[in-house]
């Protein structure tokens, strides 16, 4: 692979996905791209990259942008921003919706899908206390192999194991041969829609919770400065941002700004000159609570 062959491919990744390569990753490029390459014919990345500058390339760009993606995630990943959410989060949210009885959560790079259904595990447990309640869980992610593996709720034994309780294991999901799937009833709670970070995304609504962890480490500062900021104006303002164990917006952003003694969690404190989107209150034909949570 050329000098030059390698910049291609670093701008088309930062273009599309806002991975941001660095100069000494070639390595990372030829262990992931490698198998798409011999998918097309294509002997080497000198190859990919003649054909991906070729006219109607365009589903090939949009299958070396998901090779590179890194799709690592498990159930209850760090558990502390779970607790927060049980804990900290819900109760808050409880408490200030009380009059409109709806929460809306928003998980951005949802990958395979275990951030969201972990979430649906802790409300499916909250049940009792969101009687009446219309809770609504969006995940979206760049990848829509991963979302499709997410929609079906199945998975090895290897990834049942990586975090979610023995407990819940049981409670939750039914063995299908060596795999496991997770009960309709939690798949029902969430919706799953394709997304990319850097596209426009107010249509997606307001939200009072986003969890968008461990995907802004692969960004350059001016791109998580525009995700963020973006993040923001979807952000109720009493609600809340919850960000990976490695990301903060200290230094970063003035935007959100950090929860004392609650890692990982932030609020929303944009001036007064950046819109916000409001949450609408449901139409007259929703107008009696729906229970997301049975």
């Amino acid at each position: 692979m050329t000098s030059q062959d390698f910049e291609y491919l670093r701008r088309l990744l930062k273009e599309r996905s806002g991975l941001a390569l660095a100069a000494d990753k070639q390595y990372l490029l030829e262990t992931r791209l490698l198998p798409v390459a011999r998918r097309v014919g294509a002997a080497n990345l000198s190859e990919l990259v003649q054909k991906l500058r070729a006219p109607g390339a365009e589903k090939l760009a949009t299958d070396v942008v998901e090779a590179m993606m890194t799709n690592e995630t498990f159930f209850f990943r760090d558990k502390i921003p779970f607790e927060l959410f049980r804990d900290t989060i819900m109760p808050a949210l409880r408490e200030a919706r009380a009059s409109r009885r709806r929460i809306r959560i928003w998980c951005a790079a949802a990958s395979s899908g275990q951030e969201p259904y972990s979430l649906a595990m802790i409300l499916k447990e909250m049940s009792g206390s969101l009687a009446g309640w219309r809770v609504d869980i969006l995940a979206t992610d760049l990848s829509t192999e991963m979302l499709e593996k997410a929609k079906t709720g199945v998975y090895s034994q290897f990834e049942v194991q990586r975090g979610l309780p023995i407990h819940f294991l049981l409670k939750y999901f039914t063995q299908v041969g060596d795999m496991w799937q997770i009960a309709a009833d939690l798949r029902a709670m969430v919706e799953f829609r394709p997304l990319n970070l850097l596209h426009p995304f107010s249509h997606l609504g307001a939200f009072d919770v986003v969890f968008c962890r461990n995907v802004l480490i692969y960004f350059d500062q001016p791109t998580k400065m525009d995700v963020l900021a973006r993040i923001a104006r979807v952000t109720e303002p009493d609600g809340y941002l919850v960000l990976g164990a490695a990301e903060t917006v200290v230094g970063l952003t003035d935007v959100f700004k950090p929860c004392d003694d609650r890692r990982g969690l932030y609020r929303p404190c944009a001036p007064a000159s950046a819109p916000r989107l409001r949450l609408a209150q449901p139409a007259a034909a929703d107008a009696t609570p729906v229970a997301v949570v049975p």
